[in-house]
């Protein structure tokens, strides 16, 4: 039986000061986002496009249209926005810049709010963190920023038969540190930024140059709050290399990164309000 109050569960209900606490946030978010020379996107809630983004996805919510055509709730906001832009629009924008504050949904009845930024073009992944980290100190937050390059796991699994992508995907240290490979074991406990110098000398060229990039990105970004995960791999299909995530204890507060679209190379982030919301609506 199901009760005239209740709502689906891992849907969202905001009103009182949990509403106005929402609303600050998003309005911090397009305040910084609006004086960086970003632009506003509200996409689809249905889309055709979604399995391009989701690597699981049995997470999507499906249904069909009036022609019988396959599409689902808007899963993932990023590919939709690239592609609105640049198949749809195309000729009636000049901008690369955008942001959008929407919800996406996933199977069964999750709901999850979002200040998602996209860079279309951009390849620069400091160009996009800097302003995340700039709406976190603004709304007095300070969440670990974790840094990692994908291509890293997907190299290291290229040359161990022995290891798998799943291996990073559930960050199976205990299975790294089995081959007893000394780089790869240094590999594996490399945690700040000042430690990658120590790395480049005897890890192999092709991580070497990953590590590199990673060391970059580090020296580009005004924020104190850094650390590396070079083996961790995300879950998003469309992330390549570069790739961040804010986190504060085991919440997770932002992620974002460097990612294709056909050929076009961008980066973004998307900062999950509902997180936030909470944190900040302690003691109010």
């Amino acid at each position: 039986m199901i009760l005239e109050h209740e709502i689906p569960n891992g849907s969202k209900l905001y009103f009182g000061k949990s509403a106005k606490v929402k609303r600050h946030i998003e309005k911090v978010a397009s305040d910084i986002l609006d004086a960086n020379g970003y632009e506003e996107i509200v996409t689809p809630v249905f889309s055709y496009h979604q399995h391009q983004s989701i690597a699981d996805e049995k997470e999507l919510i499906r249904l069909n249209d009036e022609k019988n055509n396959a599409l689902s709730l808007r899963a993932d906001s990023t590919i939709d926005v690239v592609r609105i832009i640049e198949k749809r629009l195309g000729a009636n924008t000049d901008e690369k810049k955008w942001f959008y504050i929407q919800p996406v949904f996933k199977y069964p009845t999750t709901e999850q709010n979002q200040v998602g930024v996209e860079y279309m073009g951009e390849t620069n992944l400091a160009s996009v963190l800097n302003i995340a980290t700039e709406i976190f100190e603004k709304l007095e937050v300070k969440p670990l920023v974790q840094i990692s390059n994908i291509k890293i796991a997907k190299i290291i699994a290229s040359m161990f038969e022995e290891l798998i992508i799943d291996d990073f995907r559930h960050i199976n240290i205990d299975k790294f540190l089995s081959l007893k490979v000394e780089w790869l074991s240094k590999l594996v406990y490399l945690q700040y930024p000042h430690q990658i110098d120590e790395l480049l000398s005897v890890v192999p060229q092709e991580i070497k140059s990953e590590l590199e990039k990673m060391k970059a990105l580090c020296n580009e970004i005004s924020y104190d709050k850094v650390v590396l995960a070079p083996m961790y791999y995300a879950k998003m299909l469309y992330y390549d290399e570069l790739f961040f995530r804010a986190i504060v204890d085991n919440e997770v507060y932002a992620r974002g990164g460097k990612y294709k679209s056909d050929d076009l190379t961008s980066v973004g982030f998307a900062i999950y309000t509902d997180v936030l919301c909470e944190e900040l609506s302690k003691g109010k």
